[in-house]
């Protein structure tokens, strides 16, 4: 497959103004790179491309001297910085750069969104528009699949995700190959690179953990009994690897019931393929018993980069009584509640959760299964 156009690309190049920063956030190998490269390209502005690993780059990009900023900058008209999550106080020497140097532009990209994120925040404000980019979405294949390609790949997709890499490999051996490597190599680079962080072994076990609660409820205390670790190590480290884009945490949504679950959270992959490395099981569909979790998780995060691309703003959960009604995904926007129940078989039929319209009276409910799921995503 050739080169796959992501769908943020024109909306970074608009947002690349005089004096302020745009800032790409996503997991590594999602090709972060790629899209600056391809942006890069076509510019007719002169940049200077710098990355942040570098230990010259780090070292004078950090200088806080505003001198030494315009030395360095020279007349270029456009800053890119790679991994800059790896600069010293790099949100206070972006702002002075910003702040001192006319009409410069910056493009900052980072892995970790815990590291940039709390540097570039304050020093920031006004200044900046921050973007995340995710593994291929459905959004972006649509453009180079019709709709029987489409279908014939919705199983790969299932079992070995869509990071750039996989979707071009030629065979589920190299699809293999790949997510074993990123989860060996990549996944928890950044976490481990901080002191408080001791035992990448104890973050495999809270991800396994996790892997098969997918659609469920998590308890922190069991979790935290399962791979003997603190009540607040756990939850350090299932910050940390939601900041790195390896989950996504989803709170339970309560309003009007005593009896509605807002406590506890379920927690998604932001990839499928890397759930299944984790658990080291590619098997295709007809030899799991996990097609349920497979299709929720796909479903779920599809449907988080089609609002986020397209900028709408909405508020997701899931809702759950304590006498079991249940509903996998709610999106809360404009005032409404959207409920949707996620089901691969396109025979499982279901009405909406009793209590469910009868508390939220202007809130409608769908099911999004095998054969209706691409409007959704899409």
């Amino acid at each position: 497959m050739a080169l796959i156009k992501r769908y943020i690309h024109n909306t970074l190049i608009k947002k690349l103004e005089p004096n302020k920063v745009v800032v790409l956030y996503g997991p590594r190998q999602i090709g972060k790179t790629t899209l600056t490269e391809e942006i890069l390209k076509n510019t007719k502005e002169k940049y200077l491309f710098l990355n942040g690993e570098t230990r010259n780059v780090q070292k004078w990009l950090s200088s806080q001297e505003v001198d030494t900023f315009k030395q360095y900058i020279a007349d270029n008209e456009l800053l890119v910085i790679d991994e800059a999550q790896k600069i010293d106080n790099i949100g206070l020497n972006l702002k002075l750069i910003v702040d001192h140097i006319k009409n410069i532009k910056v493009l900052a990209t980072g892995s970790s969104s815990f590291e940039l994120a709390n540097q570039i925040g304050e020093p920031l404000v006004g200044r900046k528009w921050q973007f995340t980019l995710y593994p291929i979405s459905q959004l972006e294949l649509k453009q180079y699949e019709n709709l029987n390609q489409t279908n014939n790949n919705l199983e790969s997709r299932l079992v070995y995700g869509s990071y750039p890499e996989v979707i071009k490999a030629k065979s589920n051996q190299e699809r293999k190959d790949i997510l074993n490597e990123i989860a060996d190599s990549y996944l928890y680079r950044d976490l481990l690179e901080f002191d408080e962080i001791k035992k990448s072994q104890k973050i495999i076990d809270i991800l396994k953990n996790i892997a098969f609660q997918i659609g469920q409820e998590v308890s922190i205390q069991e979790l935290s009994s399962a791979v003997n670790l603190n009540l607040r190590t756990v939850e350090k480290y299932l910050d940390l690897l939601e900041k790195t884009f390896v989950i996504k945490r989803v709170y339970g949504f309560s309003r009007n019931l005593r009896k509605e679950i807002s406590k506890m959270s379920r927690f998604y992959f932001f990839d499928n393929g890397i759930r299944n490395a984790i658990i080291q099981n590619f098997n295709t569909l007809d030899l799991r018993n996990d097609i349920g979790q497979l299709w929720e998780n796909y479903i779920f995060m599809e449907r988080i980069k089609k609002n986020e691309y397209k900028n709408i703003h909405t508020n997701i959960y899931f809702w759950r009584t304590y006498d079991q009604k249940e509903i996998d995904l709610i999106e809360e926007r404009d005032g409404i509640l959207y409920g949707y129940e996620i089901k691969y078989n396109e025979n499982k039929k279901m009405k909406p959760p009793k209590g469910w319209l009868e508390t939220y009276e202007n809130a409608e409910f769908k099911i999004i299964n095998n054969k209706n799921y691409l409007d959704f995503i899409t």
